[in-house]
């Protein structure tokens, strides 16, 4: 993932900014017990995931999905699968597995929300066919879609079935650089019951809104290959346990790197600690046949 990358992270201040006002707000209102946490990748390609998979690996998403419980489902964002091959998905992961399909890009990216509805009908007709394996569908929009398209954001989501769960990323700066403006949006998405997605990446602090729409965090957090990746881990988890004493519902947890090969072994350490801080038992991904426990 090279959005948001910078040449030399170790002159990023990486501190997570304060939470909105609003997120501890929300929160309150909630009050539940945390019901599903789901942390994954980016990608099961034995390619991008260098020594995670064990030598003789015949199936790589079959094994992915014996460390994971979920994968963040980037393809559905370039193709338009056919349930047939979304069957096959679903037949090699266990019935605990979720995936996270990205909203097709003839949607997203090349109509821009414009005359979407014939588009959006035959994705979710494939979509569908996730079923109950379906975390969470993410619109993610492009960096020049901004607040003069906030017409074609709100006919989208008025057409988005509410029995599919969405989440939204917007990656515009004016989005959040106006208060008027963001209030709208986030009014919008709190409306529709709609996850504002929070990602952590080096080149774009801005995106650190902290703003949560609904009571399910969905954050995309994207790792500069540099040693300062493991604090900025630490950091989250920490603010997670402060969410989850709020009434934090659901959390959604992916991580990236610029450079996709050891996405694993930082997983492997957020896990780790998300258990002790949360309390929850998920499984630690394994180091994988090179043995390693960290990236440097």
């Amino acid at each position: 993932m090279k959005f948001g990358s910078v040449d030399n992270p170790e002159l990023v201040d990486f501190t997570l900014p304060e939470d909105h006002p609003d997120t501890h707000k929300l929160l309150q209102k909630s009050a539940k017990t945390l019901q599903d946490v789901y942390v994954g990748c980016a990608k099961w390609g034995k390619k991008e995931l260098k020594g995670f998979y064990p030598r003789g690996t015949k199936d790589e998403l079959e094994y992915y999905a014996t460390q994971f419980n979920s994968i963040e489902l980037n393809a559905t964002f370039y193709n338009n699968y056919a349930p047939s091959q979304i069957e096959k998905w679903l037949e090699k992961t266990p019935e605990n597995f979720r995936f996270f399909p990205k909203v097709w890009q003839q949607i997203s990216h090349r109509k821009r929300l414009n005359d979407f509805e014939v588009f959006l009908e035959e994705y979710l007709s494939s979509i569908r066919t996730f079923g109950e394996k379906t975390g969470m569908v993410f619109l993610q929009l492009h960096d020049n879609f901004g607040p003069k398209n906030l017409d074609r954001l709100q006919s989208f989501v008025d057409f988005w079935p509410k029995d599919i769960p969405l989440a939204i990323e917007l990656r515009n700066t004016a989005w959040f650089a106006d208060a008027h403006t963001a209030n709208e949006v986030y009014a919008l998405f709190e409306q529709h019951h709609i996850a504002n997605i929070i990602t952590d990446t080096a080149g774009r602090r801005d995106l650190l809104h902290m703003r949560l729409t609904s009571p399910t965090a969905f954050v995309r957090f994207v790792g500069a290959n540099h040693p300062s990746d493991y604090g900025r881990l630490d950091e989250w988890n920490a603010r997670l346990k402060e969410w989850h004493a709020l009434g934090l519902e659901n959390l959604y947890f992916f991580v990236h790197q610029n450079i996709e090969e050891e996405s694993p072994l930082l997983s492997a350490h957020f896990i780790e600690d998300l258990n002790k801080n949360l309390s929850l038992n998920l499984q630690i991904p394994k180091a994988g046949e090179s043995g390693q426990t960290t990236l440097f």
